[in-house]
């Protein structure tokens, strides 16, 4: 009885160990009994060296472009660079909250702080690569000065991009907002339109269907292109490089200051990007490095 009695306690002992060590397994707290942020996977590689990969989330060309041209540079430092395609403008922020990959490349800086407000989120700006240039198209007018009184004009109906249309609108004399609202403008802030236009507020993916059927469409490069127009050659307005809509590497808050997320930003906003964009991309995308 007495052997039992020992070899019973003997498992009792090793069972708290084992359950001690599996939840030090699970959190890196420091102390704090908080869990750590997830980080970037890293590997070890048959040569002994250490390679981290490295998940970034985008949608198309330019910015799938340029994650493919900074590969080899960034795998020389020890980063596998791992480009995630994804088919809308939701996804690759819901994916990066959630952690599902380490950063993102496919928007500006006010649609992330739309997506923070609305998800509670904390994801943050870290480079501007370019500016994807707005346009005001039309396939009915050759000029603004064509545009006759009371005509459709199209913009998209979410927060920062019917604002940055307003804005543009705006600046360029079309309309008139009221004072100070600048790209957080709305329709309700209109207090001039001397042509009576009305205005259609739609989906972002639904702009560049609205060409046949509207006046003026108001939107991207990313939508216009793919109907063979671009800012330089077929708007009839463009947006000043100035604006602060330049398409914008980001990460979350936990990551933001990682040696891997700091090297990548380094990479995208190098002399061999603003080339490829120079060379490649001139009449869509402006470097804003």
């Amino acid at each position: 009885m007495l052997k039992t009695g020992k070899w019973i306690m003997s498992l009792v002992v090793l069972m708290l160990v084992l359950s001690a060590c599996g939840n030090n397994s699970n959190t890196s707290n420091n102390g704090t009994g908080v869990e750590a942020p997830a980080a970037a996977d890293t590997e070890t590689t048959e040569n002994g060296t250490a390679e981290t990969t490295l998940k970034v989330a985008s949608l198309i060309p330019p910015m799938t472009d340029i994650l493919e041209l900074i590969k080899p540079q960034l795998k020389e430092e020890g980063i596998n660079l791992e480009v995630v395609i994804l088919s809308d403008n939701v996804q690759p922020n819901d994916a990066l909250a959630n952690k599902e990959v380490d950063a993102n490349f496919f928007q500006h800086v006010p649609w992330m702080e739309e997506y923070n407000k609305n998800k509670n989120a904390n994801l943050v700006p870290v480079q501007p690569v370019y500016h994807a240039v707005y346009g005001a198209y039309s396939k009915r007018y050759k000029s603004m000065e064509e545009l006759p009184d009371g005509a459709t004009i199209v913009i998209a109906n979410d927060a920062s991009n019917g604002g940055r249309s307003l804005d543009m609108l705006d600046k360029a004399g079309v309309i008139k907002l009221k004072e100070g609202v600048g790209i957080n403008g709305t329709l309700a802030d209109i207090v001039e339109n001397k042509h009576n236009y009305k205005f259609e507020e739609v989906d972002l993916l639904m702009l560049a269907r609205m060409l046949d059927d509207a006046d003026l469409v108001l939107m991207t490069p990313a939508y216009a292109s793919p109907l063979g127009l671009t800012p330089k050659k077929d708007a009839l307005l463009t947006e000043t490089v100035e604006s602060a809509f330049a398409i914008t590497l980001v990460a979350r808050e936990d990551n933001r200051d990682s040696e891997p997320i700091q090297k990548l930003a380094k990479a995208i906003s190098s002399p061999e990007v603003k080339k490829f964009l120079e060379d490649n991309y001139d009449e869509i995308a402006i470097p804003a490095f």
